[in-house]
């Protein structure tokens, strides 16, 4: 018999906002996934969980390179999804777990892809987590929009090729993972009028940072676990 594969949103940081269900599953589950950028860097994830669930747990590393190299990406991937099946294959119960919610800019994504094309016998659950966008919008009390409103969200590490087009078609427009091109950002705002640009560095954490003057932002605020939140002037 299969073990189940859960992907778990834990939230934004804050270890108070993990879902009651996200505790109760990681509470049960026999394996942990930990996700990293680079094996030797600690996981915001792992953190959040060792917080909230009094437990030990067998953790298997998955390393997911910060890449644009398709193949070796595809690479990585399918040798994730290979270790994480063998477990499961064994019987055991497995959590993927990830910074956020799974379904927004989450490695998970190709992990349950890949589990559900190579063993469909295994069954897969996704639990929702509170979101890093909805988590800095509350933190800065600014609704992301009202009523007839439109939102983007757009990975700024990759593409800010189409922000002015954007900015013009969308009410509020979220910026993921700024940090490396905060300077580039906070020139093209000082051109910009109609918007008002807040910069929110890790919120859910003890050292969380939010401004709207982008002009006193120093280096010791730049942070990996960042975005900007920007949004059109009332009456414009």
């Amino acid at each position: 018999m299969t073990g189940n594969f859960y992907g778990i949103g834990v939230g934004p940081g804050d270890p108070e906002l993990l879902t009651i269900k996200a505790q109760k599953i990681l509470s049960d589950i026999d394996v942990l996934c930990v996700p990293k950028s680079r094996l030797e860097k600690d996981s915001l994830a792992l953190s959040v969980v060792k917080n909230t669930v009094s437990r030990e747990y067998q953790i298997l590393e998955l390393e997911f390179p910060m890449s644009r190299n398709q193949q070796l990406l595809e690479k990585c991937w399918s040798e994730a999804g290979a270790h994480v099946a063998a477990e499961l294959l064994s019987g055991k119960n497995v959590a993927f777990i990830t910074i956020g919610d799974p379904t927004l800019y989450s490695t998970y994504g190709y992990l349950l892809r890949y589990i559900r094309k190579n063993h469909p016998e295994i069954i897969t659950s996704t639990i929702p987590g509170i979101t890093s966008v909805t988590a800095c919008s509350a933190f800065i009390q600014e609704p992301l929009v009202e009523r007839e409103e439109k939102l983007a969200i757009i990975p700024a590490a990759y593409n800010l090729e189409d922000l002015r087009t954007i900015l013009d078609l969308f009410d509020s427009v979220v910026l993921m993972k700024v940090n490396k091109r905060l300077p580039e950002l906070i020139n093209f705002f000082k051109e910009i009028d109609h918007v008002e640009a807040y910069y929110v560095s890790r919120c859910g954490y003890p050292d969380e940072f939010a401004t709207n003057k982008l002009e006193e932002i120093g280096d010791k605020d730049l942070d990996y676990m960042s975005l900007m939140i920007v949004k059109r002037r009332r009456g414009i």
